[in-house]
């Protein structure tokens, strides 16, 4: 899709740093094509069960064409956004998420998460998802649709926490819908974790 004219990425912020609950610094930030290296190695670093969530394939190693694919982000018809834990040596990534636009409606995208496992339940997918959500408003996104396997109980929650409807159901996942409207009311309302307010701000929607 041809961007429009009146898409204003100059909200769009560079980084977001704030802190997890627990103290820890952590920085967001969009991705761009040049960190193919870090989202082969992001994908290896998964362990093979959040790698079969997240991909629904049991592969180690990425195919070529995954990695091609989730490093072709341009900021509007895919849109990408990962996290680096500042607070640690090193500064090790530790979360991506992707909104890609479907083709067959210029509104809706395709929406994915992974955590790297040592970094779950620290509040790292809220807040990513509210930096990467806040981006596809900007660029025009009022729907996104997000794919989960019946057995991942904890994306499914997450999702119904945000306002997710079913969007329809195949074999062995679920495909669900957020408004994005809704979503961002949602996550703006929430008071943990406690770094939300720094995303909503660095988007002047404090």
């Amino acid at each position: 899709m041809r961007m429009p004219a009146h898409v204003d990425f100059q909200k769009r912020p560079r980084s977001i740093e704030t802190r997890l609950d627990d103290g820890t610094t952590i920085c967001f930030r969009p991705i761009r094509p040049s960190d193919e290296q870090a989202i082969e190695r992001g994908i290896r670093e998964l362990s093979d069960h959040s790698r079969y969530l997240r991909f629904f394939s049991s592969f180690k190693s990425a195919p070529p064409s995954v990695i091609e694919r989730l490093s072709a982000v341009d900021g509007f018809d895919h849109i990408a956004w990962g996290a680096v834990m500042t607070g640690e040596e090193g500064s090790p990534p530790s979360a991506a998420a992707h909104a890609i636009r479907d083709g067959d409606n210029s509104n809706v995208a395709d929406l994915a998460i992974a955590v790297l496992d040592q970094y779950h339940d620290r509040g790292i997918a809220r807040l990513l998802l509210a930096a990467l959500i806040l981006d596809c408003r900007t660029a025009g996104f009022t729907q996104l649709k997000f794919d989960i396997l019946h057995r991942n109980k904890p994306a499914i929650v997450l999702v119904k926490s945000l306002g997710a409807s079913t969007y329809s159901a195949a074999g062995i996942a679920m495909t669900y819908s957020l408004d994005v409207g809704e979503t961002l009311s949602r996550l703006q309302a929430m008071t943990e974790p406690r770094g939300l307010a720094d995303v909503f701000a660095a988007f002047g929607s404090a």
